[in-house]
């Protein structure tokens, strides 16, 4: 009698293109765009995958903004070209802001990466890795943040002449994107599930210049505010010289216009400011701040702060010190001075100590620790409309209009209250808060 053995079938893992995304919310913009353009071309892409084997591809997104930054990046791409010398990965390629700018010094430190790119190499990146760039995925993304919120980039470099930023160098002059294709995005982006749009751009306020002659932004805000599904539009990086007003009549005017805005101001005292080449004043800063509050006045206002910058004297900083205390940030990040090369600033001594850099921003966030404190005392008793982004332990994590994701507050809803389905909008009576979180219930 004939018998059959059955021969175990062992599955082999597919190779895949993983990619590891750091620095800024930009930089997710574009690994998400290269991904959607790998899965369009029915390519295995994850994102930041834990698991490897050996078929793997590594594409790198880097960041080469200030040292910290480019140390990570430099990490990076030693830690898997590490990998693929011992044979655990196929491939490793670098792209982004770091191999934009020091592209020849990476190629002859660095001599086992398969292949370096800059920042506008989409159609190159997608070459090297047996794809082809298809026009019609145009403003498809796949998501790397959660499918309710998504960073939506209107422009990419920065015509602003700021003498300590190495952006223009990385990223080259502001292009804005065309209006229609960043309404299709949009929809794509709300058929979709996403709720919550956060526009970025190295300056969102000179929006529309290059391509329609006008600021433009405020046109661009109503046209993606009548989008149906689209609940909350975000303003981040919003430039203080030459601020369009009219984007805050949008934001009376749309409810779905979060009353939030991200303005970077980097330092309020005369000297610094112009030395910075920020094209403002002290007064004009505080007149701009003033007028912002004035035409919304519960607008939630971000601003980022430099100490240490070259001569900045304890005048200046205590100038600046008392400048926040008296404003009342409602969200504030404060970084130390880092000396960029090719930048205007390399040109001058960068005299001010690294342990006084570090002091000065202590200084700095433990003031805005005690004033958010104070500000979020104020909301205790009151009802928010909150977004839902995760579940932790016995609470549900989420945001009001006033908070974007990972750099400000988040409310914490005791899960006992209610159900709550990420990305979902609940209604939160908040009952304790604290410096930097608020705690509440959920109500009907």
């Amino acid at each position: 009698m004939n018998t059959k053995t059955a021969s175990r079938i062992i599955p082999v893992k597919k190779p895949k293109i993983n990619v590891i995304t750091l620095g800024c919310s930009k930089n997710i913009y574009d690994s998400e765009v290269l991904m959607g353009q790998l899965r369009g071309n029915s390519l295995n892409v994850v994102h930041e995958a834990n698991e490897i084997n050996k078929d793997d591809i590594i594409v790198i997104n880097t960041c080469g903004f200030i040292d910290n930054a480019k140390q990570e990046s430099i990490d990076t791409i030693l830690q898997y070209s590490q990998l693929k010398d011992e044979g655990k990965v196929s491939k490793v390629i670098v792209t982004g802001c770091l191999s934009e700018r020091y592209k020849p010094e990476l190629e002859s430190e660095i001599t086992n990466v398969d292949a370096f790119f800059g920042t506008n190499d989409l159609q190159n990146i997608l070459h090297s890795l047996g794809a082809n760039y298809k026009h019609e995925l145009i403003g498809e993304r796949l998501l790397t943040t959660p499918s309710h919120f998504a960073y939506f980039k209107i422009a990419e470099g920065c015509n602003r002449p700021c003498s300590f930023c190495a952006i223009p160098l990385m990223r080259g002059k502001h292009v804005s994107t065309e209006m229609e294709a960043l309404v299709h995005e949009a929809k794509i982006l709300a058929a979709n599930g996403t709720k919550e749009l956060i526009l970025i751009a190295q300056d969102l306020t000179y929006y529309g210049l290059d391509i329609y002659g006008k600021r433009n932004l405020d046109e661009l805000l109503r046209r993606l505010s009548d989008i149906s599904g689209i609940e909350w539009i975000r303003l981040q990086y919003a430039y203080p010289s030459g601020f369009p007003m009219e984007i805050l009549d949008a934001m009376n005017e749309r409810e779905n216009i979060c009353k939030y805005l991200d303005m970077p101001l980097q330092h309020i005292t005369d000297n610094m400011l112009k030395s910075m080449r920020r094209g403002i004043t002290k007064q004009k800063t505080i007149d701009i701040v003033n007028q912002i509050r004035d035409k919304v006045p519960n607008i939630a206002m971000r601003t980022t702060l430099i100490c240490g910058y070259p001569g900045e004297t304890e005048r200046d900083f205590e100038e600046m010190l008392r400048w926040v205390e008296d404003t009342r940030f409602d969200r504030l990040g404060c970084f130390t001075y880092s000396h960029e090369e090719k930048t205007h600033a390399h040109n001058l001594v960068d005299d001010v100590p690294d342990e006084v850099k570090q002091a000065r921003v202590d200084a700095i966030m433990e003031v805005q620790q005690g004033i958010s404190f104070d500000i979020n005392q104020e909301k205790v008793g009151n009802t928010y409309k909150v977004l839902v982004d995760r579940k932790e332990g016995d609470f549900f994590v989420g945001r009001t209009e006033y908070d974007s994701p990972e750099v400000d507050n988040e409310v914490l809803i005791d899960a006992s209250t209610g159900y709550a389905a990420n990305g979902s909008f609940v209604n939160v009576l908040i009952e304790r808060a604290e410096d930097f979180d608020l705690y509440g219930q959920i109500v009907k």
